[in-house]
Parts: structure tokens; sequence; C-alpha cells
């Protein structure tokens, strides 16, 4: 017997079949994560059963903690199943093309949870298979970081109008994501990377033509004291994402200057929250004293990420209006 659940404010339902990226989200789509993941982690109880008899597949061609954890943890905890496929060797479409993979895991499972290098993988699969696909992170995009991260952000500060979030480091997926769900809830971003580092100008196109829509700024600069002026909370993350550690060593010299230090942080406002993703490299892209200080939320971003996957999974597994 599924529990009865009270109804949240319209829509009732997401305007998307599948999460592939940031820009297929509204604003009223935003809206209505946030308000079932706020359920959600109020009464997870009341949800126990919620996906009784529901599969899930995760393909995972890159290493994970926080993503993987939170979706098994999450269809389990709902009285779901999950199920891991490891994909490191060989990747997605190697060893077979990811349509027929699609197709097969169409006839098993409710829904696919994947993490690829290539965003056309990702995409590939939500365009062969008729359930619903969830980005777990691509090389362009990582819609369930930071739709944990701008939760947090909203639990801390009550309301995400107004708000700058100012991300210093490797204009990468995190970063991707940030800009465009930044601008379409109304926070204005401020990003700061090396020469050769910014974000796609595409993705910075995107954000700033949605940020005229809700009144946010889309900023990128070079210098990270700049970025971060008057902000609400300071992101990073690491310098060399999964998949470039062969270029570690140079990048390390590349972006020393764009440490988060606690010197860094003072040019925020006095208020101003630290951020990462994680997992982080304490002596790289931020210090140590910064990361375990009073005014780091990076455990609470760990902890959100299960309630917002759980809400998309809640939304999109359901067939129906949570």
């Amino acid at each position: 017997m599924t529990p009865v659940m009270t109804k949240v404010e319209k829509p009732s339902k997401l305007s998307v079949n599948d999460l592939i990226e940031d820009r297929d989200l509204s604003r009223g789509d935003l809206k209505l994560i946030f308000e079932v993941a706020q359920r959600v982690k109020a009464s997870p109880g009341s949800f126990a059963r919620a996906l009784e008899g529901r599969q899930l597949a995760m393909i995972f061609e890159k290493p994970s903690l926080r993503t993987r954890a939170a979706f098994e943890v999450g269809m389990t905890s709902m009285g779901g199943s999950a199920v891991y496929l490891d994909h490191t060797k060989p990747r997605l479409g190697e060893r077979e093309p990811i349509k027929d993979v699609a197709r097969c895991l169409e006839r098993w499972v409710h829904g696919i949870v994947a993490r690829t290098f290539a965003h056309s993988a990702v995409k590939e699969l939500a365009e062969h298979a008729s359930i619903p696909v969830i980005n777990a992170l691509t090389d362009l995009f990582h819609p369930c970081q930071v739709l944990g991260d701008f939760f947090t952000l909203r639990e801390k500060f009550g309301s995400l109008e107004g708000l700058k979030l100012a991300y210093v480091g490797d204009g990468n997926n995190v970063c991707h994501s940030l800009l465009v769900t930044g601008a379409r809830l109304g926070v204005s971003v401020s990003v700061s990377t090396p020469p050769g580092f910014e974000p796609k100008a595409e993705i910075v196109d995107a954000a700033t033509s949605i940020s005229r829509e809700t009144g946010a700024t889309i900023q990128t600069v070079r210098d990270p004291v700049k970025a971060v002026a008057g902000s609400s909370a300071v992101y990073t993350d690491v310098w060399a994402s999964m998949g470039q550690e062969y270029a570690a060593h140079l990048r390390k010299q590349v972006f020393a200057t764009y440490q988060v230090t606690e010197t860094l942080m003072a040019a925020a406002e006095p208020y101003a929250v630290f951020m990462h993703c994680l997992p982080a490299h304490r002596g790289q892209e931020v210090t140590s004293a910064v990361i375990d200080s009073p005014r780091s939320m990076i455990f609470d971003q760990a902890e959100n990420r299960l309630h917002v996957q759980k809400a998309l999974l809640l939304l999109l597994l359901q067939n129906g209006s949570v």
C-alpha cells in the first residue's frame, strides 16, 4: 500500500521525462524538485514504500561515492532496488551499441542512471530508452550535484532570489550546471578561471539568456577576488577532473593563484559559505582551514544529494505526480 502524501503546489509533475542537462529544467521543475526533496528530508518514513516494485539500473564509467550511494540508498529506502553496472572497462558503447543497451534495459528496469565521459552517451540512452534516464555526471553537466547545492543554499538562506555565487577554478561540468541552474533560479553567478580554462561559451551564453528573464547576472572574470566580492557562497572544484589526471601536475601550477583560502573568503560577504562538490584535494583548490571552518557546507551538500536524488526518483519513476 503506497503511503498517502500531501500534495505539493502546482505544477505537480515535471515537464520532462528525463534529466539529461540543466537546460531542460524549467523554473517550475526546480521549485517542485526542491519541495519534494524538503518533504522527503523532513519525513523519510512517509516514502518507505513509494517505489516498491521499481528497479533502477546504474551505469557508471567513472568512480563515484556520493552519487552512487545516494541513488542506491534512495531506491532501497523507498522500497525499490538498484543494480550497479560497471562500465569503467569497457565503456558504454564499446561492447555493443548504446541503443541496444537502452532497449534491453527498458525491458527489465523502470529507470536508468548513467555517469559517462561523453555527454552524447547519456543523450543516446535517453533517445532509445522508453524509461526515464538521469544524468549522473558527464563531461558537460552534473545536474544532480547542482540541484543538491542550490537546495542546500535554499535551506541556509531561506530564499535563493538575489543571492550571488562565486565559482573559482576550472570551468568544468559543475561550473556549467551552476551557471545554468543559478540563472534559472535568479542567482547571480560569477566565474573566475585561468586563461584557457573558461566554461564553454555556449553554456555562458545560455545562462546569460536565461538570466535576462530572472534578473540574475552572469559574469566571467580573471581575478578571483573580483569574482568573490559580494558573494553569499564561494564554490570550487578539483583542478583536474576525472579523466584529466594526466594533466594534474601542470594544472597545479596554472591554478596556484586560484586556491580558495581564508584571505579569498574574506572578500566575500561576512556571512558567505564555502561549497565544494567533493572529493576535495586539500591544499590544492582549497585549504584545510577553509574546508574545516564553520563556513563550510560541504557535508550539508553531500547529505542533500540523497534527498534531492530521492525527489528525482519519485518524480520520474512513479509515472505521475508526487
